[in-house]
């Protein structure tokens, strides 16, 4: 039980790497957003048309 503790441990991150994962996973998101709206508002728009 002693090396699933110390491996647990280890595995934790530094908390500047977990702004960085973060902060990319936001910026992910946003711009997969962008792009689900962009192609919403084309679908939309040529359907007004």
């Amino acid at each position: 039980m002693a090396t699933l503790t110390t491996t647990i441990k280890k595995r934790a991150l530094p908390g500047w790497l977990w702004f960085v994962l973060l902060w990319c996973g936001g910026v992910a998101g946003a711009v997969s957003l962008g792009y689900v709206f962009r192609i919403f508002m084309n679908l939309t728009l040529f359907a007004v048309k």
